[in-house]
């Protein structure tokens, strides 16, 4: 099976994208932790732009969209000095015949511990061409099952899942009633339901192509975009509520394309891929164009990180051009202020020689507990050369200079509620409070990355801090009480 080549990639060559960025500033100590070699894995967030998430134990879990044993795509977990586990690979068995699916993509660690994730292509490659893709749950020791196999009926080509504070899945697909798209809810076995197919409306004026996952938003909404469709068919920002009900907040010009992020003001921040701006809507539609001119496709998302700022990446731009490179660069990373007044380059890729750095970097970010900065890069590396770009991609951190911090899950719940707080180096912690309200007990697992307690009485809409020997460490977004 051939490497599979992003979206993103097939397109961003046809589109207008212009303008360089604002400053440009020296490399801040970036670190190359892998580099990929085939065997172990390729093109790591290339299909679905599928960040890494921090797992309770501390290490960083992943997929690749190609690779690994059978050349169909891995699950792996890293630690932050760069020990790679493959977890799993994934196989064909025949060219028509993959039953768990290929080139994984956006996982997400949820509360009973286990990673669920999609399958972008295989399973029923009669009816979807490559195979329709299917939704998948694996243990942190390993152990996959694919709990949804998509037939096209029920969509194909899935995008990301969260889960809600219901405890189900809720994600979006290609295809529906109309092939404009689905948004859907899948129960923890796997029994799925469609909520909503786009393009219900004249002309789309709903959106087409839901792009990125869902996030559910502090009211209980679920937020996300489409490709294109709405008043100029260049895509949408949407909130949907748990039942399914639509509403489309604003049609945006650009084709917004990662997932949304939720900030601590309460809007919601997110990308375009042509014309490369940062905009930002309020939960009643309006909205604002931060930046425009980011060269090279920002084509993930923001994460906003303790700082306040946003940081980001794009595919291309950026001032190291290769001849394999997109958009006349390696691409970047970088670094916008909370009010969209600076925005700064702060590496960029292909900077070391043959590129072992890595290049392009397809995938957003993920804020670690110890305060930097992760990421994947599609192509580039140590290894080479591969099909389709040079090398097999990376996994790269990136210090901005922040600090450790606390991260809890859920981020809401009412008193009593379970919650888990991922953290550095938690052995030893005397206290635990929510907004001041300390809570009467908690458990801190053996690695010392993550502890166990439930809201306490009394508790307040605030902050989350924990006391350890080496300080106190305080939430990355206050927990709502419900």
């Amino acid at each position: 099976m051939k490497r599979i080549v992003d979206f993103a990639r097939r397109v961003s060559a046809v589109l207008a994208l212009c303008a360089a960025m604002a400053i440009a500033l020296p490399a801040q100590t970036f670190t190359t932790i892998l580099s990929f070699n085939g065997s172990n894995g390729a093109d790591p967030g290339a299909v679905g732009a599928a960040s890494l998430v921090q797992g309770t134990d501390g290490k960083l879990y992943g997929t690749t969209s190609a690779g690994g044993a059978y050349n169909g795509g891995t699950v792996f977990k890293i630690t932050t000095s760069g020990k790679l586990t493959t977890l799993y690979s994934f196989d064909c068995p025949t060219s028509t015949d993959c039953p768990d699916g290929y080139s994984p993509s956006s996982l997400i660690q949820a509360n009973n511990g286990a990673f669920y994730g999609v399958t972008s292509f295989g399973a029923n490659f009669l009816a979807c061409g490559y195979g329709c893709g299917t939704i998948f749950k694996i243990t942190p020791a390993g152990r996959l099952t694919t709990l949804h196999t998509f037939d096209g009926t029920d969509g194909y080509y899935p995008n990301g899942l969260t889960q809600a504070t219901n405890g189900e899945f809720y994600g979006t697909a290609a295809g529906g009633a109309n092939n404009g798209g689905i948004a859907f809810r899948m129960t923890a076995s796997g029994a799925l339901t469609t909520l909503y197919n786009f393009c219900s409306q004249p002309d789309c004026a709903d959106g087409s192509g839901p792009m990125g996952s869902l996030i559910q938003a502090t009211d209980g909404n679920f937020y996300g975009t489409t490709w294109s469709g709405g008043t100029y068919g260049e895509g949408t920002v949407f909130k949907m509520t748990p039942a399914g009900k639509l509403t489309t907040l604003c049609s945006v010009h650009g084709y917004p394309s990662g997932t949304l992020v939720q900030a601590t003001d309460g809007n919601f921040y997110g990308t375009t891929a042509q014309g490369g701006s940062i905009f930002k809507v309020t939960r009643t539609g309006k909205l604002t164009t931060l930046f425009t001119g980011l060269l090279g496709f920002p084509y993930a998302g923001l994460v906003q990180a303790t700082d306040g700022n946003f940081y980001g990446t794009t595919q291309g731009g950026g001032v190291s051009p290769d001849p394999n490179c997109q958009s006349g660069g390696c691409g970047t990373v970088f670094e916008m202020t909370a009010d969209g007044s600076t925005l700064i380059t702060l590496y960029n890729f292909c900077s070391q020689p043959n590129c072992g750095d890595g290049f392009e970097p397809l995938a957003g970010l993920v804020q670690d507990t110890n305060g930097n900065l992760y990421g994947t890069t599609v192509c580039g590396g140590a290894y080479g050369p591969g099909a389709g770009c040079t090398g097999y991609g990376t996994v790269f951190s990136l210090g901005v200079g922040l600090g450790a911090f606390v991260v809890t899950r859920p981020t809401s719940g009412k008193v009593g509620a379970a919650v888990t707080i991922l953290g550095t180096n938690l052995t030893g912690a005397t206290n635990v409070a929510f907004n001041g309200t300390p809570a009467t007990s908690f458990t801190v697992n053996p690695s010392g990355t993550a502890m166990t307690t439930t809201v306490p009485t009394g508790a307040t809409t605030g902050p989350v801090q924990v006391t350890t020997p080496s300080g106190t460490m305080s939430s990355n977004v206050p927990f709502l009480v419900r």
